[in-house]
């Protein structure tokens, strides 16, 4: 995609620990399939998509379709490439945060990652998205609904169960930071008002689809 046949480019960055899936998971969103043999991300890798997204017109008040284009910026986890990752963080506009359901660890890990991003990203509180991913693997799994809902909550930042093998809420976890991100840039120029942290309220989606609402694919 090199034109510039859009109205709006959008920079999301995925972090989380080594090995959680961000690769998959943003293939699946970007090609709608699931591919089992990427090798662990080096450094910075991109996809891109474009969608339409329904907002507030020049007025403040009717409806507009915009034209997105998504930059969707996949992270290396591993510590060695930190400093490069936080790099980035300042330049991306919003963040899908990933663990994995069968690692325990990289659930711990996100307070972490949270204060990396608190303190690198463009604010004090950027919109977040918290990705619970590999929702498939029931048999495996090590981090209950209940307490990645309470982290979620403590955060106050929408939390989605997500699995680019079955494609579960993986449209709806980057369809949901979008529409945080779009709202905010709303807000900004038409001067709304808020008074949750990331833009709307939180909500929880654990293993099950979801309408899909405002967006679509062009």
């Amino acid at each position: 995609m090199v034109d510039c046949d859009y109205d709006y480019l959008i920079k999301l960055l995925a972090l989380g620990d080594s090995g959680v899936g961000k690769t998959t998971f943003l293939y699946r969103y970007t090609e709608r399939t699931f591919n089992r043999k990427f090798t662990t991300t080096v450094g910075i890798d991109f996809r891109e998509k474009r969608v339409v997204y329904t907002g507030t017109g020049a007025d403040g008040t009717s409806e507009r379709n915009f034209r997105v284009h998504l930059q969707l910026w996949d992270t290396a986890g591993q510590e060695r490439f930190r400093s490069l990752t936080t790099a980035f963080f300042r330049d991306a506009m919003g963040f899908l945060l990933m663990f994995d359901l069968t690692n325990q660890q990289s659930f711990l890990n996100v307070r972490n990652w949270m204060s990396q991003l608190q303190a690198n990203a463009y604010c004090d509180n950027p919109d977040v998205v918290l990705v619970g991913t590999k929702a498939d693997l029931k048999d495996t799994r090590n981090v209950n609904a209940r307490q990645a809902r309470e982290l979620a909550d403590r955060y106050g930042v929408p939390y989605f169960e997500t699995s680019a093998v079955t494609g579960v809420n993986v449209d709806l976890a980057v369809t949901s930071l979008l529409n945080l991100v779009m709202e905010r840039m709303e807000q900004s120029t038409y001067g709304a008002h808020s008074s949750e942290p990331n833009g709307s309220p939180t909500t929880s989606h654990e293993a099950e689809e979801a309408p899909i609402r405002r967006w679509c694919s062009c």
